[in-house]
């Protein structure tokens, strides 16, 4: 059986018409599934960026750690709050140190001491403070209580909890 030349023709466009728009159907569900999961990776990609922006800070935060620790050369509490208060002048203003607790931990030893110290600027309680951040141990400030001395009300007395951490 022979099909006329113009039903055939019309057929033959049809059918090239509909495996055209079938093909555009399917390219635009791809086009679409793959904006989708660039959109994702463009997303975790911005996490990551983040994560690693966070990490490199923890890296370096715990490097300074590290070093602190290497470069200690002091034994304990005691030799470390004498080298931090002579630093800034005020040795002979600690009137008492008292260790409070040693604790013996994996990662080395932390000593605990309470120190009083007598007759103290606001400007050299602040240096105080800086000398224990930036010294060459890890030193660390449990706690502070900050009193106006009597016979000189703008001098102050302070009490601190310090804490020391030597690596093994």
């Amino acid at each position: 059986m022979r099909i006329p030349s113009g039903k055939g023709k019309h057929i033959g466009v049809v059918l090239i018409v509909f495996a055209t728009v079938v093909v555009a159907i399917a390219s635009l569900r791809t086009l679409h599934s793959r904006t989708k999961e660039l959109r994702q990776l463009r997303a975790q990609q911005q996490e990551m960026a983040l994560l690693k922006d966070e990490f490199l800070s923890l890296r370096e935060k715990v490097g300074a750690v590290e070093g602190k620790k290497n470069l200690a050369s002091v034994q304990g509490v005691l030799q470390a709050v004498d080298e931090v208060f002579s630093s800034i002048g005020l040795r002979d203003r600690v009137k008492t140190v008292r260790i409070i607790r040693k604790n013996e931990r994996k990662d080395g030893t932390e000593e605990e001491a309470e120190v009083f110290v007598e007759k103290v600027s606001m400007n050299e309680m602040v240096n105080l403070f800086y000398r224990i951040e930036h010294a060459p141990m890890v030193l660390s400030i449990r706690r502070v209580a900050v009193k106006q001395a009597f016979d000189r009300p703008e001098l102050l007395n302070m009490e601190l909890a310090l804490s020391f951490l030597k690596s093994r």
